[in-house]
């Protein structure tokens, strides 16, 4: 049965995905790229970036896992891109180039849509402005029966948290500490009676946490 995912997940000790003052020079925010270091470690992202080397192991597996069984992606506006309110006709197709690397349906909340975007490999993005639960169902019937990947960032995840619509959550927490940014778990009080922790593996970088609806 076809499910809704949070996989590798970036969260600092204190709480928090991104770090403050998003902007093109910081698109995870400022010292948000300190949580993402465990990622350009391994064999997988190098591959990804045309490079050798890199390493095996833990979180090599848990990066390739990420996309497997997969059929569309929800994003928050904040994830696509660094504008706010109406979009500037500034041609910006987001952070990723010509080909994004999500290759199937991701829908982009907004309260600004605007016409489809499809690019090289598959991706397309569609900037919608109807609510977390209409849209999750626009996901799944493009999912085609394949899992659906909320990607984030912090708000965005939260919403879903919150209406109980995730059925598996995997953080990757990392030893680094912000102090301020984007938090993950404000106002989720009753969290603990809904979800539960099914995995936790350490490597020398981070410690992988699974959490599933009970």
């Amino acid at each position: 049965m076809a499910k809704v995912v949070v996989r590798n997940l970036a969260i600092s000790l204190d709480g928090y995905v991104a770090g403050p003052n998003q902007s093109l020079d910081a698109p995870i925010g400022e010292r948000g790229h300190d949580l993402h270091e465990w990622v350009f470690a391994t064999r997988s992202w190098h591959e990804r970036v045309g490079e050798s080397g890199g390493s095996a192991g833990v979180d090599n597996d848990f990066l390739l896992a990420s996309d497997v069984g997969v059929g569309a992606t929800i994003m928050g506006r904040n994830m696509f891109g660094p504008q706010r309110g109406v979009w500037p006709d500034d041609g910006w197709q987001g952070w990723w180039g010509d080909e994004p690397p999500y290759h199937h349906a991701t829908f982009v909340l907004t309260h600004h849509p605007r016409p489809a975007l499809p690019m090289q490999g598959g991706t397309t993005f569609h900037f919608v402005d109807d609510g977390i639960e209409a849209v999750l169902e626009r996901a799944m019937e493009a999912a085609g029966g394949q899992d659906v990947k909320i990607a984030g960032g912090a708000s965005t995840v939260r919403q879903y948290l919150a209406a109980g619509l995730i059925d598996e959550l995997h953080l990757a927490i990392t030893p680094v500490l912000l102090g301020t940014g984007e938090r993950l778990f404000g106002d989720l009080a009753d969290l603990p009676e809904r979800y539960h922790v099914v995995e936790h593996i350490c490597s020398p970088a981070v410690m992988h946490v699974r959490i599933a609806r009970r």
